[in-house]
C-alpha cells in the first residue's frame, strides 16, 4: 500500500517506503502467481513514462498500453522503407502529420465521443525495438484539438487498429469514474490523514463496491451495452439505496452495506448449494 513519503517520519529514506511502480509490479507479480494472466495492461501517464517500469512488464510476457508525455522523444520508422527520422518530442513529431494519417473513432462512453487517432511506429530512448505509439486528438486538426493524449503499446500485428487501440484504453475509463465516485461515496475528507488503518479500511469498501458494480454487469439479463448498465448503477447509493442524504460515512456503509444484503439475498435465492457447500468447506453447516 503506498503512503506519501511526506506522511513518514524519514521521508523517502524511511525503510518502508516503497514506489508506487515497485507496488504496481508486485500487485502484478501476485496476480500471475495466482495463475490470473491480464489480456493487456493499461497505464496512465505516470506508470507509461517509466521505461523501467514497462521493461519489467516486457520480461513478464505482458502486453500493455501506456499513456506517454508529450515531451517524450521518439524516432519515428517509416514503415514502408524502414527509414528513421532524427529523435522529435512527440507534440513535434504530430505537427508533420498530415489530416489524412488521422482516422475518427467512436467512443461508445457516458456519452458518444469521437476521437482521432493516427498511429506510427517508432523507437523511444529506454526500450529496445519499435513500438507503436498512437496520438489521439478531440478534433480533426492539432490546431483545434483541446485534447492531444499520446499513447505506447508493445503490441504487434494487424490487430493494433486506431479502433483496438483507443477503445482498449478507454476501459480505464469505468474503473476511474468508478473510483473517483466512490471516494467521494466513502467520505474523502475521512481518509486524508492517510493512516495505514483508515486506507486499508478505504481500499477494502471500494474494492468491495467495484466487485458488487462488476457483478451486476456480468449478470445483467439484459442485452445492453457496458456503459448504460454502467450509468444506472452510477446514479449513486443513495438514489438506489436510501431516502435520505448520506452525509457520513457510516450512513454511506450502511446503504452499501444494504444494497450488497439485497443483492446477496438474491443471489442466494439461487444459489443455495453453492453458498452451502462454501460453509462445509470451512467446517460450518448452513442450513
Amino acid at each position: 500500500m503506498y503512503q506519501h513519503a511526506d506522511f513518514l517520519p524519514k521521508g523517502k529514506e524511511e525503510q518502508n517506503f516503497i514506489k508506487k511502480p515497485d507496488i504496481a509490479l508486485k500487485l502484478i507479480n501476485k496476480t500471475l502467481q495466482r495463475k490470473y494472466r491480464p489480456g493487456i495492461v493499461l497505464i496512465d501517464g505516470g506508470y507509461g513514462n517509466n521505461s523501467t517500469f514497462l521493461n519489467e512488464l516486457e520480461k513478464l510476457n505482458l502486453k500493455y498500453i501506456g499513456g506517454l508525455a508529450k515531451n517524450r522523444l521518439a524516432t519515428v520508422i517509416n514503415q514502408q522503407t524502414g527509414k528513421k527520422d532524427s529523435p522529435k518530442r512527440l507534440d513535434e513529431i504530430i505537427l508533420s502529420l498530415s489530416k489524412e494519417d488521422f482516422k475518427a473513432v467512436t467512443l461508445e462512453l457516458d456519452k458518444p465521443k469521437t476521437v482521432w487517432v493516427a498511429i506510427i511506429q517508432a523507437e523511444t530512448n529506454g526500450l529496445e525495438g519499435r513500438r507503436n505509439i498512437a496520438i489521439v486528438m478531440n478534433a480533426n486538426s492539432v490546431s483545434e484539438a483541446t485534447e492531444i493524449d499520446y499513447l505506447i503499446t508493445n503490441s504487434q500485428g494487424d490487430k493494433v487498429t486506431e479502433e483496438w487501440i483507443v477503445k482498449t484504453f478507454s476501459d480505464r475509463n469505468y474503473i476511474e469514474k468508478f473510483y473517483r465516485e466512490a471516494k467521494g461515496w466513502l467520505g474523502l475528507k475521512e481518509y486524508q490523514m492517510r493512516k495505514k488503518e483508515s486506507l486499508i479500511r478505504h481500499f477494502i469498501l471500494v474494492f468491495n463496491a467495484y466487485t458488487f458494480m462488476r457483478t451486476r454487469i456480468l449478470r445483467s439479463p439484459q442485452n445492453r451495452e457496458m456503459s448504460v448498465i454502467y450509468q444506472q448503477l452510477m446514479g449513486g447509493l443513495r438514489k438506489r439505496y436510501a431516502h435520505k442524504p448520506l452525509t457520513t460515512f457510516s450512513d454511506t456503509l450502511e446503504a452499501f452495506l444494504t444494497g450488497i444484503s439485497y443483492r446477496f439475498f438474491g443471489w442466494l435465492q439461487q444459489n443455495r448449494e453453492i453458498f452451502a457447500a462454501h460453509k462445509a468447506e470451512r467446517g460450518f453447516v448452513w442450513g
